[in-house]
């Protein structure tokens, strides 16, 4: 049964309002700096209520949006003080993190975590702002420094952060330094401190064994030159795009996977049902996660490659779609990670959000089973300090219906015509130069996945021959239909 979730309590639309819809927009193809895109949470823990149609954005945590971006006429300035500063050199996830912090993604967050926003976000998943308002915060915003940087830091209260090519990037000021507990920080983000969490190897092993926290003064916009900086949109670009668009609702789709045909009929499901609700004109943002992922995914240039070809195919509507990237790096730390995604976007300005089965999540590192239950995510969704203002929609399970050629919501009274192609056998297809049943994705949108896996080293690829794609039960409750898991 599927119900729609909203936490704050506003009026009800009349009846018709309600009724209300609008003729489909065209589908124009996007043009190159105006396409963008998302994900989306869910609960099921309370009853239904009508949702207010407003014409309104979402209000920022903290009530407005933070830049730390330096002002033009400052920045050679600026860059003449970081040069006689002490230095902190940044990895690449750091650099992911300076963007994040600059944009306002972490809004109202003025630079990487001092320790008591760092206790705050390990204990209670939250912060406590000066007004005394609770915003979530769930992982930690950190920057790691060793021993001889602290010793080189000194008395000084400022610091420059460069990058690996020793060019400053940003001014960390009133800088405060304190202990990096590890093992703690890992028990409570990931529930764990089994060897071999991805993010934890790449990012936090190997770091400092101090934190240094403090405002940050960001020089010049973060770019990586990659020929993917059109498509990353900063939350006040994000907003402005939304207003251009008269959007009256904002949905947003998170996934780090390139896009089935699955995924497509549940963010136009999404929509209609909005447009059922009263809302005129619900935009679409489609947001891949564009910051470090674990090696096995599919690499961002890729998943943009084969988004493009999503919209270009008409799967979805150019017209009423945002395709950005969201620049964080990728913990998989599910129902602790979750809630990083959803106040983010509302940050950007969506008010709704759909999640899917075990969001952020990933397989135990050990053990041969799941890291986290499947159905936390969505729960702690619900119940999450901060996020009362997000409206929850529910996940309907989409498969590939056999007796109509295409992906559509699963009906039990006919589970039998029913196939449900996991993410692991849709990748062994692409890695093999197979095709999936017809409807299951855009045409273009495969060749580009197979494209991928044939750019790969021949040790890499998996020639599985013909496969088998009634998969068991068991697959289907780890694979079906996961925006994280594909």
């Amino acid at each position: 049964m599927q119900t729609l979730i909203n936490r704050s309590p506003p009026p009800m639309p009349s009846m018709s309002s309600s009724l209300l819809k609008t003729p489909p927009p065209s589908l124009s193809l996007p043009k190159p700096n105006k396409t963008h895109f998302s994900h989306l949470p869910v609960s099921l823990l309370k009853p239904p209520r009508r949702t207010r149609v407003s014409c309104s954005l979402i209000d920022p945590d903290g009530g407005k949006l933070v830049s730390l971006l330096v002002e033009k006429t400052q920045r050679e300035s600026k860059k003449r003080q970081a040069l006689s500063l002490p230095r902190i050199g940044l990895t690449r996830i750091d650099l992911e993190w300076v963007h994040v912090l600059s944009e306002g993604w972490a809004n109202p967050l003025k630079g990487f975590m001092r320790e008591s926003e760092f206790l705050q976000t390990l204990h209670f998943n939250s912060l406590r702002v000066e007004n005394g308002a609770v915003v979530n915060m769930s992982v930690p915003i950190v920057l790691a420094v060793d021993d001889e940087q602290k010793g080189r830091i000194g008395e000084s209260t400022r610091v420059a952060l460069v990058d690996d090519g020793g060019d400053p990037v940003a001014i960390l000021s009133n800088i405060e330094i304190y202990k990096h507990n590890k093992e703690e920080r890992i028990a409570r983000t990931w529930g764990t401190t089994a060897p071999g969490l991805p993010y934890v190897e790449e990012a936090i092993t190997n770091a400092g064994n101090w934190l240094i926290g403090g405002d940050l003064e960001v020089i010049e916009p973060i770019k990586y030159n990659d020929g993917l900086d059109r498509f990353r949109m900063s939350p006040a670009e994000l907003r402005e795009e939304f207003t251009r668009r008269n959007a009256d609702a904002v949905f947003a789709f998170q996934l780090r996977n390139p896009v089935h045909n699955g995924h497509a009929l549940l963010m136009t499901d999404t929509r209609r049902r909005l447009l059922e609700m009263g809302y005129k004109n619900p935009v679409l943002l489609l947001h891949p996660l564009g910051g470090y992922t674990k090696a096995d995914d599919v690499p961002l240039s890729w998943r943009m490659k084969q988004h493009e070809k999503v919209l270009e195919e008409g799967v979805l509507d150019p017209e009423t779609t945002v395709v950005s990237i969201f620049p964080s790096p990728m913990h998989y730390a599910g129902p602790t990670e979750v809630q990083w995604h959803a106040k983010a976007r509302i940050n950007a300005g969506a008010n709704f959000y759909i999640v899917g089965r075990d969001p952020a999540g990933m397989s135990h590192p050990v053990e041969k089973r799941d890291l986290y239950d499947a159905d936390h995510g969505k729960k702690v969704l619900s119940m999450a300090p901060g996020l009362e203002r997000l409206n929850i929609l529910p996940f309907k399970v989409a498969a590939y219906d056999k007796t109509q050629g295409k992906m559509a919501f699963f009906d039990p009274s006919r589970s039998q015509d029913f196939l449900f192609i996991s993410g692991t056998k849709m990748r062994a297809l692409a890695k093999s130069g197979e095709n999936p049943p017809d409807g299951f994705m855009c045409p273009g949108g495969w060749k580009v996945l197979v494209e991928y896996y044939n750019s790969l080293a021949p040790t890499d690829v998996i020639h599985s021959g013909t496969l088998d794609l009634e998969i068991t039960l068991e697959d289907r409750l780890i694979d079906q239909v996961n925006p994280d898991l594909f």
